[in-house]
């Protein structure tokens, strides 16, 4: 059963300006897995803005509640080269009480737009 859904658009260029603009920015949106490509090189503003949509679109599939913490959702990428989030903390304290037990999440970045999409199911 779906729970909800959530989906969200960022600006690539608009949100690298806000990166370049508060340099603290990054520390309190990301994990420090979510800014570095595995080689360690640092991710480009394309895939930081398709994660920060993602966290958005998670926390609309939970009903936007107050309170969600940034750091709480990780957005990973697996082997195959799927993405999938690891929810701790109060985004998990939210989804255990409305039952969720599954998320899809889907990102996508072009013509300087990133954007997700995010189910969350029972």
């Amino acid at each position: 059963m779906i729970v909800g859904v959530g989906i969200d658009v960022a600006g690539v260029e608009r949100f690298g300006d806000a990166l370049a603009r508060t340099p603290s920015l990054a520390q309190r949106l990301f994990t420090e897995s979510e800014l570095r490509l595995p080689d360690g090189a640092r991710r480009g503003p394309a895939s930081l803005a398709a994660r920060f949509a993602a966290k958005e679109a998670l926390a609309k599939s939970l009903g936007a509640p107050r309170g969600l913490r940034w750091q709480d959702a990780e957005v990973r990428v697996a082997e195959s080269g799927r993405p999938y989030l690891v929810v701790t903390g109060t985004v998990l304290a939210r989804a255990e009480e409305l039952g969720v037990r599954h998320w899809h999440l889907s990102l996508s970045h072009d013509a300087g737009v990133a954007s997700a999409v995010v189910i969350a199911e029972a």
